[in-house]
């Protein structure tokens, strides 16, 4: 945007305070919307911007914008740009209205020295150390087309390219801020194996004693297992992968790719390249049972993953954003209560009511902060009188490497 000639003010309300006086001068302010929970906080963020400003052109961008257009301009938002969103962003149209480009761009290194510094940020503990964690792209978008995902209705399939020279300045200029570990936050690294690996093995060059993290789906980890040695010797930790379920019935509903036997395949190959697996679930589907969500929790503890685990990953329940590929299977239509626009999500609820007691139970337990291993046994005592499988070989819970902000949508 600076090169094309504005000058931008950057706030990031996650770390700082809202600037009336920012605002006000401001002739346009754009929203970046790229999750659900960030969507929902911008909402009475766009009330007291027109407040305080009541001629400025409001713009939102990121994955979520498109997803809730009709709500967002609703609220007094003229412009909303969804996927490749740089082109438009600089030139914003003059007519009001929703774009969802998908050229293929020409990406220039972010410039981020407008934001407050990293070591307000997410945090990489491990071994008792705590490392200033920095955050990248290689490429945007995915080719997969999961059924739950927010990203299959914007990119439909699609996945774009970050140019490695860009990917690899955009690390130098975190580490010389002070970064020491880097994620990289592709909704899947190996959507591009060679471009990956090829990034991977330049990064690690030049920076030796750097770490960092990625999300790869099992399908990935199980189709590229030759790549996971590359990952560890580069000096990747963790790899975060969105298991969803190790129910087949409900994975197949997900359309995630994946069947339980091979998720238990990828945590052996994990282990075996010396790479932490970080799992992440939907707990509660509408096809979730006792059952199911007790054989999750003994299957964790059987595969020594208790606290490989956020908390919140054991109590999530299905979101159903506007766009979601969920609404074609018939028994979600079954379900679904009707849109809530101020949630942002479509209300459904279980043929077992006694489901969605056991999951408010989960939240109520997985939000307080405590051990992963304490919360994991409360969880445990909703569904089960017998003892926990115990597993003498666990690693010390230092060892296993975490960002202290927990990851999902």
């Amino acid at each position: 945007m600076e090169r094309a000639g504005h000058h931008v003010t950057c706030v990031d309300l996650a770390v700082e305070r809202f600037s009336e006086a920012v605002v006000r001068d401001a002739e346009v302010v754009a929203f970046y919307l790229p999750m659900h929970t960030a969507t929902r906080l911008a909402v009475p963020v766009i009330a007291r911007v027109k407040t305080v400003n009541p001629a400025a052109r409001l713009c939102c961008f990121g994955l979520y914008a498109p997803l809730n257009d009709r709500y967002l301009r609703s609220l007094g938002v003229d412009v909303v740009i969804g996927g490749e969103f740089e082109s438009l962003i600089t030139a914003l149209p003059d007519s009001g209205g929703s774009f969802v480009p998908m050229e293929r761009l020409q990406f220039i290194t972010p410039n981020r020295s407008g934001l407050p510094p990293l070591a307000k940020y997410a945090h990489l503990h491990v071994n008792g150390e705590i490392k200033t964690a920095g955050y990248t792209e290689t490429t945007r978008g995915c080719k997969h087309l999961c059924r739950h995902c927010p990203v299959v209705p914007v990119y439909n399939g699609t996945f774009r390219v970050v140019q490695h020279d860009v990917v690899l300045e955009d690390i130098r200029q975190q580490v010389e801020s002070g970064a020491t570990h880097i994620t990289f936050g592709d909704p899947d690294f190996f959507n591009g194996p060679t471009h990956a690996v090829r990034i991977v093995e330049d990064f690690h060059r030049e920076f030796p004693v750097l770490t960092y993290d990625v999300t790869i789906k099992v399908e990935h980890l199980l189709s590229h297992r030759e790549l996971l040695a590359t990952l560890a010797r580069t000096g990747c930790l963790f790899v975060t992968s969105a298991v969803e379920s190790l129910d087949d019935e409900v994975l197949a509903k997900l359309d995630k790719g994946h069947t339980r036997t091979d998720f238990i395949e990828a945590v052996g190959l994990l282990r075996a390249a010396g790479l932490t697996l970080a799992p992440t679930f939907i707990a509660f589907t509408p096809w979730t049972t006792r059952a199911s969500y007790k054989d999750l929790l003994a299957t964790l503890a059987r595969l020594d993953l208790i606290e490989n685990v956020t908390p919140i990953q054991l109590a999530l329940r299905l979101l159903i954003p506007a766009g979601s590929r969920m609404l074609e299977l018939d028994d979600v239509q079954a379900l679904i209560e009707g849109f809530d626009e101020e949630a942002l999500l479509f209300r459904w609820k279980h043929p077992d009511p006694e489901m969605d007691k056991l999951a408010e139970q989960a939240m109520r337990i997985a939000g307080k902060r405590a051990p992963r291993d304490k919360v994991f046994r409360k969880l445990w005592a909703l569904v089960s009188d017998e003892p926990l499988y115990e597993n003498t070989a666990l690693l010390p819970r230092a060892a296993i490497p975490y960002l202290d902000e927990p990851w999902y949508c």
